[in-house]
């Protein structure tokens, strides 16, 4: 039985780096045996489904396929459509503030208890923050360009890949595996 995924690639054409054509991508991907691929904007999230159930062999041959067809490496974080709705109703500040403030960075590992501890420490005016196993919900009250609490301060700090996606971007992947 196949199921339905949401792959979120990190660094791909932002700024003129690592640049891929959607059509490009979702051809490769499909010629490696994901089935239905469909991009969303040019930023790298893919909604696909698969027999293989383990993310993390759909990681790495997503990771594999990219640097053999493009010539880079591409971070991959993989999540069941289940998962990303979750993410979504657990924010804390979803309702509470503007959604055009709201980010997740999602984690693709669960970053330690004492690293988590020490983060949570962490002031800076005009953000607010929580850290889950799987995601730091950022309110990013300048934007999220702005911010000081980034992808890469937050990668640094938990120890952990990340991959940072605003609340507008995370409801259309969703709803795209809801009408595949």
């Amino acid at each position: 039985m196949e199921s339905m995924f949401v792959a979120l690639l990190r660094g791909i054409n932002v700024s003129g780096q690592k640049k891929i054509k959607m059509a490009d991508l979702r051809a490769v991907l499909e010629g490696v045996g994901l089935q239905n691929v469909q991009t969303y904007i040019q930023s790298g999230n893919v909604v696909f489904e698969s027999k293989e159930q383990d993310k993390s062999k759909l990681e790495q041959l997503i990771f594999n396929t990219i640097q053999k067809q493009f010539g880079f490496e591409v971070p991959t974080l993989t999540l069941r459509a289940k998962e990303i709705d979750a993410i979504i109703k657990s924010n804390p500040f979803l309702g509470k503030e503007e959604e055009n403030k709201l980010y997740f960075v999602l984690l693709k590992q669960k970053p330690s208890t004492d690293v988590t501890s020490e983060f949570n420490q962490l002031k800076y005016v005009h953000e607010d923050f929580q850290v889950s196993d799987n995601c730091v919900y950022l309110l990013c009250k300048n934007g999220y360009g702005n911010a000081k609490l980034n992808n890469n301060l937050i990668e640094k700090k938990l120890k952990v890949e990340a991959t940072t996606r605003n609340l507008k971007t995370m409801q259309k992947l969703l709803e795209m595996t809801q009408t595949m």
